[in-house]
C-alpha cells in the first residue's frame, strides 16, 4: 500500500516553477530518498507532503498530494493535524531552548496531553525509538542544547515521533554530522522504518545507497527517474541519472 501519492504536482515561487508535473508513489513503511544537485527541488518537494511551503509567501501548488488516500489540498485540511502526522526533521539539529524531557512533551501538551504519567510514557518511549534514551535519562530535565550534535538530533527525531505521525520527513538530517553520528542516525532510520514511512532528501549518494528502499533522482524540478534503490544505481535507464550516479555532474 501507498503512504503517499503525488500527481501531477507543480510548484511555483512566484513566477519561478520549483516543481514540474511530479508523480510519485511511495510505499508505506519504507525508506525513499530524494537526490539530484542543489536547487533541483527535493527540499521542495519535502516540505509539500505536509504543506511547509504554504508558509513561504507567493508560493502556488497545483495537482495533489494523497496520505493514505486523502488530499492533503482540500478544503477544510488542517495543517496542524497533518502536520502531526507527517513529522519533520530538518539539516541542523533545533531543539528548543529548553529541557530535553519537555522538548519531547511539547507536541503532547501542544494536543491536549496533560496527565504526568502519559507524558512520562511518551517521553521514555520516544527517547527509546531514537535510541537516545541510555545516553539521557538521567538528565530529563538538562537543557536540549548541552547535548553534542548527534545527540541534538536524535532528540529532534524523538521530538517528531513523539506525537505518533504515520511519516517522518528527513531534509539531510545528517549533512551537519560527523560520521560516527551519521552511522548512529542511519541505523536509527532502518530501524524505524518498522513502524513509519521515511522520505529523506540527502546529498549523500552513499547514504541514499546504503539505506533507503527506493531513490527518485530530480533535476532542474523534474523527476527525471523514481525506481527501487538497488536499480536506479546499479542500471539507471535514464542518462542524466547515470551521469549525477557517476559523479560526473552534480
Amino acid at each position: 500500500m501507498n503512504a503517499i501519492e503525488v500527481n501531477e504536482l507543480n510548484v511555483y515561487y512566484g513566477k519561478h516553477q520549483a516543481l514540474k508535473d511530479i508523480h510519485l508513489e511511495i510505499p508505506e513503511k519504507s525508506i525513499t530518498a530524494l537526490i539530484g544537485p542543489s536547487g533541483c527541488g527535493k527540499s521542495t518537494l519535502l516540505r509539500t507532503i505536509n504543506r511547509m511551503n504554504d508558509q513561504i509567501q507567493d508560493v502556488r501548488v497545483e495537482g495533489d498530494i494523497q496520505i493514505s488516500g486523502y488530499s492533503i489540498y482540500e478544503k477544510g485540511i488542517r495543517t496542524e493535524m497533518l502536520r502531526k502526522r507527517v513529522g519533520m526533521v530538518f539539516q541542523l539539529p533545533n531543539p528548543f531552548p529548553m529541557s530535553i524531557y519537555d522538548n519531547i512533551a511539547y507536541g503532547p501538551r501542544l494536543h491536549g496531553i496533560k496527565k504526568k504519567a502519559a507524558l512520562n510514557e511518551i517521553v521514555e518511549t520516544s527517547l527509546r525509538a531514537a535510541a537516545v534514551w541510555e545516553e539521557v535519562k538521567d538528565n530529563l530535565k538538562h537543557p536540549a542544547l548541552s547535548l553534542s550534535g548527534g545527540q541534538q538530533q536524535r532528540i529532534c527525531i524523538a521530538r517528531a515521533l513523539a506525537v505518533n505521525p504515520d511519516i517522518l520527513l528527513m531534509d539531510e538530517s545528517t549533512a551537519a554530522l560527523d560520521p560516527v553520528s551519521t552511522q548512529k542516525i542511519e541505523e536509527l532510520v532502518k530501524d524505524l522504518k518498522q513502524t513509519y514511512t521515511i522520505v529523506m532528501v540527502t546529498h549523500n549518494l552513499a547514504q541514499a545507497a546504503r539505506i533507503s528502499d527506493q531513490t527518485a533522482f530530480l533535476l532542474s524540478g523534474e523527476c527525471i527517474e523514481y525506481a527501487s534503490t538497488l536499480d536506479l544505481f546499479s542500471s539507471p535507464v535514464n542518462e542524466s541519472t547515470s551521469n549525477y550516479v557517476m559523479g560526473r555532474f552534480g
